[in-house]
């Protein structure tokens, strides 16, 4: 099961993630978040990483364009698309990416069967706000493409037993304060992660 740490704003906390054995890191680039970087911050924290760890760039109501142009100038590898866009901007997108079913219901998720996807809470606000999703939603249904987000913290993910998500995604779980991670917490996640595999 992969993971990814999301909400990093400082080189130490990314290191500290891959260190517990993140695989993926998340920069927020939506301003109104707490957790917010600017691109060329998310830059230099990203060219000091060890190779093989994936970097992901969350965004929220931008054109296809700025996206691109915002993951070419931070160096992110994946931009995740936290909001509702169409096809044509999917199909405008020239760099790789992942989209973001805010879940209000299991037909939300039927829907992206054949793809990967983040399925997060739905909220007014942009981010999950650490909201838990109804895991009885994803019973037989195969998971193995969905990464899940949503609340998640290392004494809660023995929950997930048995549903073999392709990944989850942790941001508030892990944090001392918004945006600041706790070595210790990011540990018992990766560990209770362990766990869930044997």
């Amino acid at each position: 099961m992969k993971i990814k740490i999301c909400g990093i704003t400082n080189l130490q906390d990314a290191l500290n993630a891959i260190e517990a054995g993140a695989n993926a890191l998340g920069f927020i680039f939506y301003e109104k978040s707490p957790r917010y970087i600017e691109p060329t911050q998310a830059k230099k924290i990203i060219d000091q990483l060890p190779p093989f760890v994936q970097t992901i760039g969350l965004f929220v109501n931008l054109y296809a364009t700025q996206v691109d142009f915002i993951c070419r100038r931070s160096g992110v590898d994946i931009a995740q698309i936290h909001f509702e866009a169409n096809e044509h901007f999917f199909n405008s997108l020239q760099t790789r990416h992942i989209k973001v079913v805010r879940a209000k219901s299991k037909d939300d998720i039927l829907k992206y069967q054949d793809q990967y996807i983040l399925v997060d809470a739905f909220v007014e606000q942009y981010g999950g706000e650490g909201k838990r999703l109804n895991l009885d939603w994803f019973k037989d249904i195969d998971c193995s493409k969905i990464i899940l987000a949503g609340g998640l913290n290392h004494k809660n993910l023995k929950e997930l037993q048995g549903f073999d998500f392709y990944g989850v995604d942790v941001s508030s779980g892990v944090e001392k304060s918004k945006g600041i991670k706790s070595k210790k917490k990011m540990n018992k996640f990766c560990k209770a992660v362990d766990e869930l595999l044997k």
